[in-house]
């Protein structure tokens, strides 16, 4: 790295790439960080960025709301639900003073873009996107679900032949399907076109979407799910290559099973069914998701794009 005439690493007061040459005389490059701040505290990762979380009145969302609003970021809270959006602002101790809740569906097309340009108006960009919402069940069928599973793993455990079926696609309806894809998949798209129009003039921003291992793999009791979160994957895929030249980083994230009120419903057995599976035995926090989307928010990840990473224990392995 450069030195000063005094023979001292140069002082580094922004991010950026440099040219330097290695002692064998060949042109490397390297990165510029950050000093640290006075008092040896670390700098902190999103310091002054704007960021939007969707989903974020709970679960998450809200996890990666705390999160990056102690790194720095001025955070936007959405949720279907300006009463939950709201609760999670008023969380975010004195960084609420440069946070904002908004309510809209993400699944409504209008919504959203009447959503970001308040956005617009009120921060004038976007540097961060984390695309969030989203839903569980489209229909009552976590009893059904317990039920079949606890039946086939006794079946399983008596050695004989399974008489429980899932089918559970056979009975999907047409606006259960819908639903699922809209807020999903959908919502997914409709935010990421509109905070496009805002990250493309400055030719920066990082994108990030929530997928799922279901994505991956797929899931047994929930096909409509699965194929949105591998929808949102092919996006975040074709997206990165189209706006690679802007800068604007596209990435996602697989979580496994995380302890949040979306998956609380299972019954005991089948929790630990579901837990055997997992190689750490155990079921993921909100904030070890919260902690991955950091990295891929930050620069920490300026060289990931169009990637997927996923907490989950060892559930899934690619």
């Amino acid at each position: 790295m450069p030195a000063s005439p005094d023979g001292t690493a140069e002082s580094l007061s922004k991010i950026d790439r440099i040219e330097g040459r290695n002692p064998a005389g060949k042109v490397e490059w390297y990165t510029r960080r950050p000093p640290a701040p006075a008092g040896g505290g670390a700098a902190m990762k999103l310091d002054g960025r704007i960021a939007f979380i969707t989903g974020a009145g709970s679960g998450l969302g809200a996890a990666i709301a705390a999160l990056f609003a102690k790194e720095g970021a001025r955070v936007i809270v959405n949720d279907v639900k300006r009463e939950a959006a709201e609760a999670t602002v008023a969380s975010l101790g004195s960084a609420r003073e440069q946070a904002c809740a908004l309510a809209a569906d993400v699944s409504d097309s209008a919504s959203v873009r009447a959503m970001f340009a308040e956005v617009a108006k009120r921060f004038g960009g976007l540097d961060i996107l984390v695309n969030n919402a989203g839903i569980g069940e489209t229909g009552n069928r976590r009893d059904e679900i317990n039920r079949k599973g606890e039946a086939q793993l006794g079946e399983m455990m008596a050695g004989g032949k399974i008489q429980t079926h899932w089918d559970i696609t056979v009975s999907l309806s047409d606006e259960e399907w819908h639903r699922m894809i809209g807020v999903h998949l959908n919502g997914t798209f409709y935010c990421t076109r509109e905070a496009l129009k805002l990250m493309a003039p400055k030719n920066k921003g990082s994108i990030i979407n929530m997928s799922s291992v279901a994505g991956l793999h797929g899931i047994p009791i929930a096909a409509h799910y699965g194929a949105a979160k591998a929808g949102i994957l092919g996006l975040t895929r074709s997206v990165a290559q189209e706006m690679a030249s802007r800068n604007i980083r596209v990435n996602a994230i697989c979580p496994g099973w995380i302890e949040t009120a979306m998956t609380e419903n299972f019954s005991p057995v089948m929790k630990a069914t579901l837990t055997s599976r997992v190689p750490l035995l155990r079921w993921g926090k909100p904030e070890e998701v919260a902690a991955t989307a950091l990295f891929l928010a930050s620069d920490d990840s300026s060289y990931f794009t169009g990637q997927w990473l996923s907490p989950n224990g060892g559930l899934f392995i690619a």
